[in-house]
């Protein structure tokens, strides 16, 4: 690991977004009206599965320091947005990306490469909270609509 950031807080979950539009998220044929249990997904993070995640990210990532710095100046961690999909039975996120004008001075200190890398990483980050969320906190072996929550 390049660097030893200190585990920010875990994304707010705003507003529903259509399920399309979230990696990690396969599409089912029809749709069940589910609300992706935002509420209980943003509980997981709160209880552990964003800092659990973020730790095992910031352990695998190349992100430095300043990149990192840059994210979080910039607002891409707070806008890390995640979903369940009650009808695939998996949890989808959706990872922001940096505004093509940037404001100062993240305007010249980073170049195209740190943008594709920050970009990158974040979209890594999201990959990984999305797995854990999964695969730690979902409990799927009830049979009430097939997963229970913890």
């Amino acid at each position: 690991m390049s660097f030893d950031p200190e585990v920010p807080d875990p994304p707010r979950l705003d507003a529903a977004e259509d399920p399309g539009d979230y990696d990690a998220v396969e599409e089912p044929e029809t749709r069940t009206g589910e609300e992706g249990r935002r509420e209980a997904l943003a509980e997981f993070l709160e209880e552990g599965a964003w800092e659990d995640g973020f730790l095992e990210w910031a352990d695998h990532t190349y992100m430095d320091a300043d990149q990192f710095e840059a994210a979080r100046a910039l607002g891409l961690l707070d806008a890390l947005d995640f979903y369940w999909n009650e009808s695939a039975g998996d949890v989808g996120y959706l990872a922001p990306e940096l505004a093509a004008d940037l404001p100062e001075p993240w305007d010249e200190r980073l170049d195209r490469a740190d943008r594709a890398d920050i970009e990158e990483a974040i979209d890594e980050l999201g990959r990984t909270v999305s797995e854990v969320l999964e695969n730690r906190y979902i409990d799927r072996s009830s049979e009430a609509f097939g997963y229970t929550w913890e």
